[in-house]
């Protein structure tokens, strides 16, 4: 905690305050996420496929408008799209606990998802411009506080929902209430340096960004490792329950405070080990091979053994969530560097588009092989695709660095 608090105090106040926004972001959002599903059903009776339907509605309102959200950023300054994504985090989250109409409903997951599209890209791109040099370190002080908030937010929901679940509701639009004042009050107007999105249209921003190559070939080759970070939500559940029936809910909440406390108690130490022994490109490739790795123990691990199985399964997320800590901060900065500081808030909101998709589908494929290998007792297919998905996304990235594909561009300006 002190190494944290140093790290944070010696960073400028909007990027502390960015931080600890962060942190209320997140724990205001699983504090109600988790449990909404169970509300719909349970609580108003809605059926199954209307439940999927209005989560289904938040992911693609987040997910396909992020690249809408970062350029906003760029075009209006980083501040405006903050305070808007929380301003309608507090509405959606209201609603969420209050209405009980399919349309109200739909409405309010679309706000708290199009909120996502534009506080995130506008967050990041804010505290790389404010970070400068220090972007690495920043962004892995960053990642602490996110994981933080990821790692209490379920806890404070689970405690909130012993009154109901419209106290959570009622909670968390309350945070991102204070939040939308504080950022109005004390968060500094910011635009991203070399930025002349004044000057040209937005499609002609949107023609800079794809005509950039060598971000866009990067993007491309960091979607396995996002599919693989999500097997936390998918695969690795599944395996649980698997393995252990009945007790494998309890498994898998287990899972997910591994995974956060991996992250919070040891991203500025794997950082600071990275940054003194590789460069950029070399953390990404290794910290890459290291999060397909980690699903070999449970390919390794014979399916009748409970308790190897549950062993396997921490090292698998703790070795995950330790590549993830590698990964990110010089993942973030790649993205700056590539983007030559130049539209930086709409780079990251396709960045995040990109992943988004890649997600979804790799998420229906390993779905789809679970299947396949359950029928046929070959779990260790499931886990051997992970792995070789991994380590091929760390090989397509040693490839872009060999052929210089991910120092900076000279930025390409789209006519007119």
């Amino acid at each position: 905690m002190k190494t944290l608090w140093r790290q944070t105090r010696s960073f400028p106040p909007a990027v502390r305050l960015l931080m600890a926004n962060q942190f209320a972001i997140n724990l205001a959002f699983y504090m109600l996420m988790p449990y909404l599903a169970a509300h719909l059903s349970g609580g108003l009776g809605l059926a199954s496929w209307v439940v999927g339907l209005v989560l289904g509605v938040r992911n693609f309102s987040q997910q396909g408008m992020f690249l809408i959200g970062g350029t906003l950023a760029d075009r209006f300054g980083y501040k405006a799209p903050i305070m808007a994504g929380c301003l309608l985090r507090t509405v959606g989250f209201g609603l969420l606990g209050w209405v009980d109409s399919l349309p109200a409903l739909i409405a309010a997951s679309a706000a708290t998802g199009f909120a996502g599209a534009l506080f995130n890209p506008a967050v990041r791109a804010y505290l790389a411009a404010e970070a400068g040099e220090r972007r690495v370190d920043a962004f892995a002080t960053f990642n602490v506080f996110y994981q933080a908030g990821m790692l209490l937010g379920p806890l404070v929901g689970l405690a909130l929902l012993l009154a109901d679940f419209r106290s959570v509701c009622t909670v968390a639009a309350a945070i991102f209430a204070v939040l939308t004042v504080l950022q109005g009050r004390a968060l500094p107007f910011r635009r991203g340096e070399a930025t002349d999105s004044k000057s040209e249209s937005v499609l002609a921003q949107w023609r800079t960004v794809v005509a950039n190559r060598p971000f866009l070939l990067f993007a491309t080759a960091m979607i396995g490792s996002y599919v693989l970070t999500f097997q936390v939500y998918l695969a690795l559940p599944l395996a649980a329950d698997n393995a252990l029936g009945s007790k494998g809910t309890w498994a898998t909440s287990g899972l997910f405070v591994v995974s956060a406390a991996v992250a919070v108690v040891g991203q500025l130490r794997l950082t600071g080990w990275a940054k003194q022994r590789w460069n950029p490109a070399q953390a990404l490739v290794r910290g890459l091979a290291v999060m397909g790795l980690a699903f070999l123990p449970l390919a390794l691990t014979p399916p009748e053994t409970t308790s190897v199985i549950l062993f396997a399964l921490v090292a698998a997320v703790a070795l995950l969530a330790a590549g993830g800590a590698v990964v990110y901060p010089f993942e973030m900065d790649t993205v700056v560097t590539l983007a030559g500081n130049r539209l930086v808030a709409t780079h990251y909101g396709l960045y995040n588009t990109v992943s988004g998709l890649g997600i979804t589908l790799g998420n229906l494929l390993t779905g789809a092989l679970w299947d396949f290998a359950r029928r046929h007792d070959a779990l260790w297919l499931t886990w051997c695709t992970l792995t070789a998905t991994g380590l091929a996304c760390a090989a397509s990235i040693a490839a872009l660095a060999r052929n210089g594909r991910l120092t900076a561009q000279k930025p390409q300006l789209a006519a007119a």
